[in-house]
């Protein structure tokens, strides 16, 4: 079976869970377009989540693909946190804040019992995990579901961790690819690599299909992902300036400029990829100080806010892929269709509607 058929797709072409810069809006547009599309899910407290399947259900009767985040919640570290709001001290008399009033919050959930009640209730076609999988008890009650499960792989050894818990395919992340990293078996950022060398290694280390993502923002490059032996592509900064995307204003003016992208850690505690701006070239881009995932993201929002209010982008989190400079300004379905041209003709699929 093919990962199309596998999935219930026409196109083996996964959106990408994008949290902060979309929601089901994109996830519809994708799944309309004959790709899996996909609801970013960590961040959104259980009413929220469950109002957002719901536009999703109610928007489609194609497969989509719910995901969550399976980090494991931090200990405060009072000495920590005070150390870096000194560190951030003077961002924040620049916009007249008081740091002192910044009191850290998780912010983003791990997969717990509440989210299982909610896949159970709605049952997804797809479920997809990032930093690791969940206990097995959960992982079980998403099996029950009759949910497909994915999870991000960034290392050959994180692919075969993974297989051996029986994931239904593996997201092999090449160092390219923007937003948080998905690595859960070592913090050694050296370990990762590039997609066209992860890629061809995960391929021949596992036995599961295997979805290929980082740096694809074009049909040559799904194109040059499949003759590598990719299963299928995962694709997210492609789709950041689309109309159904909620990419925020400066973070789309970034998208539009000749900049460059690092791996930084400063806005959530986590090494993620982002367009470089002021925060990440003064307090990283990877700092050994910050507060533990995802605690630091409550001392970089009123930052973000504050300067976003004025057009700033110094302290936004601009996540994207090395090649976002292939960002287009066109509907989802245009940048499908653009896409999927990379795969050639597919006889067996079921046409569009």
């Amino acid at each position: 079976m093919d990962l199309a058929d596998l999935l219930g797709v026409r196109w083996p072409l996964l959106q990408a869970p994008m949290a902060g810069v979309q929601g089901s809006r994109l996830a519809l547009a994708v799944c309309e377009a004959g790709g899996l599309g996909a609801l970013p899910a960590a961040a959104l407290p259980p009413a929220a989540l469950d109002a957002e399947i719901q536009r999703l259900r109610s928007g489609t009767d194609r497969p989509w693909n719910l995901n969550f985040f399976c980090h494991a919640p931090p200990a405060s570290d009072a000495s920590r946190e005070q150390a870096w709001r000194q560190r951030l001290r003077s961002d924040y008399e620049r916009f007249g804040l008081d740091v002192e009033r910044v009191a850290a919050t998780p912010g983003r959930r791990p997969f717990d019992a509440d989210a299982l009640a909610l896949v159970q209730a709605h049952r997804p076609a797809v479920v997809s995990f990032h930093f690791g999988l969940p206990a097995d008890d959960l992982l079980a009650g998403v099996r029950d579901a009759g949910c497909r499960v994915l999870s991000s792989a960034t290392t050959v050894e994180e692919a075969r961790w993974l297989e051996v818990r029986g994931v239904d395919a593996v997201i092999a992340q090449g160092w390219e690819a923007g937003g948080h990293r998905g690595h859960f078996l070592s913090d050694d950022l050296d370990l990762q690599k590039d997609l066209p060398a992860l890629l061809p290694q995960i391929v021949a280390a596992v036995d599961v299909p295997v979805i290929a993502a980082g740096g694809i923002a074009d049909a040559r490059a799904v194109a040059d992902a499949m003759t590598l032996g990719a299963a299928g592509v995962q694709i997210g900064t492609a789709y950041l300036l689309c109309p159904e995307a909620d990419t925020r204003g400066v973070h789309r003016q970034a998208l539009r400029e000749p900049r460059s992208t690092s791996v930084t850690n400063v806005f959530t505690g986590r090494p993620a990829r982002g367009i470089v701006n002021r925060a990440m070239g003064s307090w990283g881009p990877l700092a050994t100080d910050v507060p533990a995932f995802p605690l630091a993201t409550a001392y970089s929002a009123p930052l973000r806010e504050a300067a976003e209010a004025q057009g700033l982008d110094d302290y936004s989190l601009l996540w994207a892929g090395r090649q976002f400079a292939a960002c287009r300004d066109a509907p989802a379905a245009e940048i499908m269709a653009a896409l999927v041209q990379g795969f050639g003709p597919r006889q067996d699929a079921a046409p569009d509607r």
